[in-house]
């Protein structure tokens, strides 16, 4: 399918020949460094550049929406994609002048669309003589210098992110991703970039990045043995020194990790998952972070640094390139070396930028190719079914992936000495917005069940701890006493409890009482019928992400895991789809949980 009218209508004035410039020169690691001219007034004892930074790409180069087939839009009418960001890193190099500029990336870059799956599984970068991974593709072509590992760079395997690191024209730093063997850097921990200016010694800017330590619990299967993930404060006592020494005028930090200071992950993670904040509290001598992974937006957030007291300047920009942060820099000339004066950050909006034409040109091939392969009819359905209210009832569209993953889940523990126990399956509404047509259905529709690359597990739980499972995930509701005036758009998402971190357990029924305090929710527990017996085992069909602690939920992350898959549950769906050919939701759907007050339903 084509683009829409406004991405082949529209143009850019500040486009040019900009794609084609190369950015400001970057050398991994100690290696020699590149050299950039820059313009100032003449005689000034002053010199600005500013820094440019995006975060959690995700694999969105276009404003488009693989799992809707149709432009990406949101209530806020936020844009996504490397083609806008594009159009306003031109235009803010034409503003500064392109010498006077770097521009970086936080991390999460290959993962997250159906166009980064499609090169990453379907025509792998990593087959012989396969193709350049579009990120790569328009990273190069906007002119990035560097960029941090995030998390999800880890999701499909060591040897995509190594083939990609190979494709990139800029390093991919990662401090604290070590080689498991002999704990030295997997990756370049930082590079140095210089600036050219007409007085004094060019200006030597060092970025350092930082990635999480999450991804030892969440991509274990593909980094254990391999690579360990220290924590961010560590490395970064140890490198910013160093920069320091090396003659590095500035120092900037590229952090995939928030800024909140917490972890969603209890225990189990070693390290603090959300940091940044805490580095630029504790690590002296850093100028400015630019923080990721949290998907928040955060223009300029300021920390005061116990050791020197000055303040460390913090920006996010929002996911998939909604946002463009700025930190605007002014040096000035002292006594033989430059020194920072001042240091600013703001946010760029993508939708107020077209889409440039440069870089449609350059993917529309692959972004056609993906299209086409989403748009593939794998069955049919015999009605419509909707995510929309799965936050706050028992629907059949979540139905179906539970059902689908308890279905695996038996089929291959048949013959094993655990085939005669029940198969529980958990999910969660990861989007408010997918759906399942009534008639043909397509990859699209199925994949958009399922945004995330998570596989499948199955775990030995006990009665008992299902329990405890579920009344964890009730915390999800916001207090609600009868009587009380119950509007769905307030009633969930307590204490910032995201969709994907409410679970619903199939093949159990269940009252949560919205009244009641969180730890007591859970009302009339039973299965097939009867009381559950905290004794009884189940087996429970269970995402990796939650098996190996996401959320934060008892019990799973210990228990015997009795089987594991390596495929995405997205593919199983899809897979399941083509092998029945029709999804009939009277099949595999009941109401089995509900919202209740004091024994009243609430819906």
């Amino acid at each position: 399918m084509a683009f829409d009218r406004r991405t082949f209508l529209g143009t850019s004035a500040a486009t040019g020949a900009a794609v084609a410039l190369a950015g400001a020169t970057s050398t991994p690691a100690a290696a020699a460094d590149g050299a950039v001219g820059a313009a100032s007034a003449a005689g000034s004892k002053t010199y600005a550049f500013t820094v440019m930074g995006t975060t959690d790409l995700h694999g969105n180069v276009f404003n488009w929406d693989y799992f809707t087939d149709k432009e990406f839009d949101d209530k806020a009418h936020n844009d996504v994609g490397l083609a806008k960001i594009s159009t306003l890193v031109n235009q803010v190099r034409a503003e500064k002048g392109r010498r006077n500029t770097l521009l970086i990336d936080a991390g999460d870059t290959i993962q997250g669309t159906q166009l980064s799956y499609y090169y990453a599984k379907v025509d792998p970068i990593t087959a012989r003589r396969g193709p350049v991974h579009p990120m790569a593709q328009a990273m190069n072509a906007i002119g990035y210098d560097a960029a941090a590992l995030g998390n999800h760079e880890f999701n499909y395997g060591i040897p995509v992110l190594r083939k990609f690191e190979e494709q990139c024209d800029f390093p991919l730093l990662g401090a604290n991703a070590l080689d498991a063997k002999t704990l030295r850097p997997a990756f370049p921990p930082y590079s140095m970039h210089r600036l050219r200016t007409p007085h004094g010694r060019d200006v030597k800017v060092a970025v350092l990045g930082l990635t999480n330590p999450g991804i030892a619990i969440w991509d274990k299967a593909n980094v254990q043995g391999k690579m360990t993930f220290p924590g961010l404060e560590e490395q970064a006592a140890k490198y910013v020194p160093r920069l320091r020494s090396l003659g590095a005028d500035v120092v900037i930090v590229s952090a995939h990790s928030g800024s909140s200071g917490t972890s969603s992950y209890g225990d189990q993670l070693p390290y603090i998952e959300n940091a940044a904040g805490l580095v630029a509290e504790q690590v002296p001598g850093i100028d400015a972070i630019l923080v990721g992974h949290a998907h928040t937006e955060i223009p300029e957030y300021r920390v005061k640094n116990k050791a020197t007291g000055k303040d460390v300047v913090l920006s996010e920009p929002l996911k998939w390139g909604q946002r463009l942060t700025l930190f605007d820099f002014e040096l000035t000339w002292a006594k033989g070396c430059w020194s920072v004066a001042k240091v600013s950050a703001r946010v760029l909006n993508s939708n107020t930028a077209v889409e440039d034409p440069e870089i449609v040109r350059l993917l529309s091939d692959e972004h056609r190719k993906v299209v086409g392969y989403v748009n593939q009819v794998i069955g049919t359905s015999t009605q419509a079914m909707s995510s929309a209210d799965g936050p706050v009832k028992d629907v059949a569209i979540i139905d179906l992936i539970s059902h689908v993953q308890a279905e695996t889940v038996k089929a291959a523990l048949a013959g094993t000495e655990w085939a005669a126990l029940p198969v529980l399956s958990q999910a969660s509404c990861f989007s408010r917005t997918a759906s399942i047509p009534a008639g043909q259905v397509t990859i699209k529709d199925a994949a958009g069940l399922y945004p995330f690359e998570n596989t499948l597990e199955a775990r030995l739980m006990t009665g008992a701890q299902m329990k405890a499972y579920l009344e964890y995930s009730a915390k999800y509701y916001v207090r609600t006493a009868p009587g009380e005036v119950v509007d769905p758009a307030k009633l969930t998402n307590s204490e910032s409890t995201p969709d994907y971190n409410y679970d619903a357990v199939y093949g159990l029924a269940y009252d949560i009482d919205v009244s009641a305090p969180v730890g007591s929710r859970i009302v009339g527990l039973s299965f097939q019928g009867k009381p559950v017996d905290p004794a009884a085992q189940f087996v429970l069909a269970v995402n990796n992400y939650r098996a190996s602690g996401g959320g934060n939920f008892p019990h799973v992350p210990q228990a015997r895991q009795l089987w594991a898959n390596s495929e995405e549950i997205r593919n199983t769906i899809i897979q399941w789809v083509k092998a029945k050919g029709t999804v009939d939701p009277a099949q595999f759907a009941s109401v089995d949980w509900r919202l209740t007050r004091a024994g009243a339903p609430v819906f």
